[in-house]
């Protein structure tokens, strides 16, 4: 999903992943309707989100990296059991992810905000690549990081996306969208102005599109 910031897809995102209240149409997911579940119930379906606001809706910054890591998890066996919270396997689970996603920190229990941003953003995608969802919704997934991770953050998308998810990224960047895309979607003014495949799309098309334009056909 392409284009400028501001042309609804942040209102799209948070339809889709119960953030936001849909008061017409319907959202239909593995044949049933998602319309207005709430966030929990949505990730049961099997979506994942990694959203574009690291430190407003996708971290608790003052939560060790090892919490926001469980986030998904604590509440199901093995890591807990009734009102207890099972330390050592969480602290193994969480090792295991930041190992994984080469996730570079001091200790699994320092505070996130003491992360640079592209480590603190790698816990996010850990976290929600993690679950093996069907669907991963990925907004803006690497804006305001370093070079190094954005590379890495791309790289595990393209795993997922091999290993049979589906990824529904948004991003402005069209260098990203082009290197990760199947399909794309260019949105303008709440508006879907047309779907390339990726074969086809070029910068001058898709930035034809973002600005309420339409694509140049080939002849």
């Amino acid at each position: 999903m392409a284009g400028v910031d501001g042309n609804g897809q942040n209102e799209l995102v948070e339809s889709l992943t119960g953030l936001r209240p849909i008061e017409k149409g319907d959202i239909i997911f593995k044949g049933h309707s998602i319309r207005n579940l709430s966030s929990l119930k949505i990730r049961k379906t099997g979506i994942a989100h990694i959203p574009e606001d690291r430190n407003k809706t996708g971290l608790n910054n003052k939560f060790t990296i090892k919490e926001n890591l469980i986030a998904n998890l604590y509440r199901k066996k093995p890591y807990s059991k009734w009102i207890c919270l099972k330390n050592s396997l969480i602290k193994e689970y969480a090792e295991g992810l930041i190992k994984k996603f080469d996730i570079r920190a001091s200790g699994i229990d320092i505070p996130v905000e003491s992360l640079s941003g592209g480590n603190a953003q790698k816990v996010i995608v850990a976290r929600e690549v993690d679950l093996n969802s069907e669907l991963i919704i990925a907004s803006q997934p690497t804006r305001g990081v370093d070079v190094g991770s954005i590379e890495s953050i791309r790289e595990i998308l393209n795993e997922v996306k091999k290993k049979g998810a589906v990824v529904l990224l948004v991003s402005a960047d069209l260098e990203e969208i082009l290197s990760l895309s199947d399909r794309i979607a260019v949105m303008y003014e709440g508006k879907i102005m047309g779907i390339v495949s990726a074969s086809e799309a070029t910068e001058l098309n898709l930035g034809l599109l973002m600005t309420g334009g339409k694509a140049i056909e080939k002849e």
